[in-house]
């Protein structure tokens, strides 16, 4: 049974006069410039801390920042430069590029994103991609919404296990065109990749990186609090992907309705008319075999595996564990497009050519990640970020139980944006909202759900967030497009969590 092919649409929008909403970059500059702004009228303070860095209840102080208007704006100035390879400095906590400590910067993103465009350019140069997506796509002309929700819940179960939420910015030069190549937009691939993860994360279960560090830091186990978020990962996963298969079937069905429009090129080779595409030959099958292979022991290399099967976030990692991180994966894929080019037999310089030209179209994802991360720099060296966390200290004692466990959601919205990363957000506002629960007659695993609640679901669409920020920009998708794209589903997944909480403070 064939199907006919779906009505085609204009090959990009009509030239517009007037505003034009910026680029990613532009975005991430103005609100680099708001916190910056912001943080001269946020008094500076600080907690005292524990051992392990922890922020210690009670012990909320101001401080004088000790920083003069020059070095305000120093930082300003250094803001990309920090956000690439800042450090931050053991005794004083202050980042800055000539420092000695840990690494603060997204330095290891970069070049991991940069890495991936390298390696996916060289694969599509192969021609292997291209002819195997078209494949795929014809087989699966009458199946996208059984694909769509596949990639969505191996996403989902991904996140809720091991945080898997970076790591898919590797999967943009593949899921795009196969969506294209089925009839769909641009905006049903980033809603599979971008929503997928996301929403596991959101409902993280055993995630040692989100759930892990945050039930440590409550002092309570990992297992704690385990089956309300496994019933929310349920719920909140099948309405997510529900979400995406009917925007995707209203595209395919009627492509004017696309939010994100078709660039150029876009609807040339939809792949869902009758005739088929050529046959693979042997060198695609065997790229097509090394892509596969390359991505499968990815995923393996980053889980957790002791932490995720044990449900200890302490336990001895097994033997087997690689536990690579973003250095190893940069590297993984450069030799992996290296691999690809020699078994391809693309010559020195075509293929020293093509790994240039991969990473030069990847600069502009890479640069948005940099930016993201700039910003909490400037919080972190201005001293406003406990501050803050004091005021939510004050907003969150003296309620009810269910109300109690909706307020730690709600007050830990604006700390998401702040701290994009789960586990330093956890690390300094766990230790501080965990304790009030016992006031409040509501388990301390009930605020270690809110709290992933709130930094999940903001993750899903702030522009401070790698993931989503970077994840746009890889798809050539607008930000305002996106955000008219999930709002509905944002405000859907506010009003199921808010529930859950509620019940899960009125049971325990």
């Amino acid at each position: 049974m064939t199907t006919a092919a779906p009505e085609r649409a204009p090959e990009g929008p009509p030239a517009k006069k007037g505003f034009t909403f910026p680029s990613a970059l532009t975005i991430l500059a103005l609100v680099t410039v708001a916190v910056w702004a912001l943080a001269f009228l946020i008094p500076p303070g600080e907690y005292e801390r524990n051992a392990n860095g922890a922020p210690l209840q009670g012990t909320y102080h101001r401080v004088d920042s000790g920083q003069s208007f020059v070095d305000r704006l120093n930082d300003l100035f250094l803001a990309p430069v920090n956000g690439l390879y800042g450090i931050q400095d053991v005794k004083t906590g202050t980042v800055g590029p000539e420092l000695a400590g840990e690494l603060y910067g997204s330095a290891g993103v970069f070049l991991f994103v940069l890495a991936i465009g390298a390696f996916i350019t060289v694969v599509f140069a192969t021609g292997a991609l291209d002819r195997g997506i078209a494949r795929l796509a014809h087989r699966l002309r009458d199946r996208g919404a059984l694909l769509i929700a596949g990639v969505m819940l191996v996403f989902a179960l991904l996140g809720t296990v091991e945080g898997f939420a970076e790591e898919t910015l590797g999967f943009y030069g593949l899921i795009v065109p196969l969506m294209l190549a089925l009839g769909y937009d641009r905006m049903v691939a980033t809603g599979t990749i971008i929503l997928g993860a996301g929403i596991g994360v959101l409902c993280s279960t055993v995630n040692p990186f989100a759930t892990g560090v945050a039930s440590s830091a409550a002092d309570i186990s990992l297992g704690d609090g385990i089956a309300l978020r496994a019933v929310m990962w349920v719920v909140l996963t099948t309405v997510t992907i529900a979400y995406v298969v009917h925007y995707a079937g209203r595209v395919r069905k009627n492509p004017a309705r696309s939010i994100s429009g078709f660039l150029p090129g876009d609807r040339d080779h939809t792949t869902a008319e009758t005739t088929d595409p050529p046959e693979l030959t042997g060198l695609h099958r065997t790229v097509l075999i090394l892509v596969t292979l390359v991505f499968t022991f990815m995923i393996f290399s980053v889980v957790p595996w002791s932490s995720a099967l044990t449900g200890d976030a302490d336990a001895i990692p097994y033997g087997f564990e690689l536990g690579w991180s973003f250095p190893e994966l940069a590297a993984l894929f450069l030799v992996a497009a290296v691999l690809v080019g020699v078994v391809a037999r693309f010559g020195e310089q075509r293929l020293s050519a093509t790994i240039i030209q991969g990473a030069a179209d990847f600069i502009s994802p890479a640069l948005v990640i940099v930016l993201a991360r700039g910003v909490t720099v400037i919080m972190n060296n201005s001293q406003v970020t406990d501050t803050v966390l004091h005021a939510v200290e004050g907003v969150v004692q003296g309620t009810s139980s269910g109300f109690f466990a909706i307020s730690v959601f709600l007050v830990n919205l604006p700390l998401a944006f702040l701290i994009p990363s789960s586990s330093g957000h956890a690390t300094l506002a766990m230790p501080i909202l965990a304790p009030l629960a016992d006031f409040a007659g509501v388990s301390r695993a009930v605020v270690v759900t809110a709290w992933q609640s709130a930094s999940g679901w903001m993750n899903l669409w702030v522009p401070t967030t790698a993931v989503t920020i970077g994840g746009v920009a890889l798809a050539k998708v607008g930000y305002d497009k996106y955000l008219r794209f999930v709002w509905p589903l944002l405000a859907i997944l506010a009003v199921l969590i808010c529930g859950f909480l509620a019940a899960g403070a009125a049971l325990t």
